[in-house]
């Protein structure tokens, strides 16, 4: 019987007044049990009793401190810095795992050592923390680079360690809300992403989310990350974009881009399979490796 594998995961949660929810964040870490966890909480000085609950879980944590930062990608970097799993994520403090999520991601991060970076489903958690809705939504760097970035669900992803380190290690924090974005943009360079067919964290709506009350902000960002990114993409990424940019105008209607997407693989065959959407699956008792369709 070969010896089950856990590698170290390594959680950041940052934080600020936001002690209604965060109890449920944390619990939704340390109630999994996983064996080879590190928990690290960087609060930015709440006031609100935040203090009370991180301490009521500090046996959990590998380290916390509350005290004032720069903003969310500081919080990240200082969170980052007092890691050392080899499997790397940050779950915010209104938000949620699900109770498998671990080790699911053990389970793939140790059956496919090529793999670098995946996300679950794309899931949401209503105000009461309920989840209400769960869909796969693959993306990849040509839809980066066609502007259909919404959204590859921070609250979802987790990735290797030495794919932070290749991408330089860092959270942007010239970013004030588009931190995630930014870094898939750096990932994207260098790996491709999986979806898993699992749902493995979901995003809380309430009536405070920052992205909601900030979402031209967001769009800005987001145009100034797909752009630094661009510069550095290879000339054979550039090659398959410029093909799938032939359908700009027909992207735009949500009824046609079945069809288009259909013509385009026919007229373009080999570009589309190079666009292809990496996934994994449970089929048969094991997670499989396969892919899916590129959709315009």
């Amino acid at each position: 019987m070969s010896k089950i594998v856990h590698p170290k995961i390594s959680i950041v949660t940052p934080s600020f007044n936001q002690n209604k929810y965060l109890e449920k964040t944390i619990q939704s870490v340390v109630s999994q049990a996983y064996p080879n966890l590190e928990l690290v909480i960087i609060d930015g000085g709440s006031d609100d009793g935040s203090v009370e609950t991180i301490r009521k879980y500090e046996h959990h944590l590998s380290y916390w401190v509350s005290e004032k930062d720069e903003g969310h990608g500081h919080a990240l970097n200082k969170g980052f810095s007092h890691t050392t799993g080899d499997i790397m994520a940050w779950i915010n403090s209104d938000d949620m795992y699900t109770p498998w999520s671990f080790n699911v991601v053990s389970e793939i991060f140790t059956s496919f050592p090529q793999i670098m970076w995946i996300v679950g489903f794309n899931s949401l958690w209503n105000s009461g923390g309920s989840m209400i809705t769960a869909k796969r939504a693959p993306k990849n760097i040509f839809d980066y680079l066609l502007g259909k970035y919404a959204w590859i669900q921070q609250e979802s992803v987790f990735w290797r360690r030495d794919l932070w380190e290749k991408a330089g290690g860092h959270i942007n924090q010239d970013y004030n809300f588009m931190v995630d974005g930014e870094l898939w943009t750096r990932f994207f360079l260098y790996e491709s992403l999986y979806t898993v067919d699992c749902i493995l964290g979901g995003y809380r709506l309430h009536s405070d989310n920052r992205a909601k009350h900030n979402s031209a902000e967001c769009s800005l960002e987001m145009d100034k990350a797909i752009a630094e990114m661009r510069k550095s993409c290879s000339p054979d990424v550039m090659k398959i974009y410029n093909r799938l940019e032939v359908f700009p105008s027909l992207r735009k209607h949500r009824n046609l881009r079945a069809l288009v997407s259909r013509l385009g693989a026919r007229l373009y065959p080999s570009v589309f399979r190079a666009a292809a959407y990496k996934n994994i699956t449970w089929r048969n008792e094991g997670w499989i490796e396969r892919t899916l369709p590129y959709s315009l």
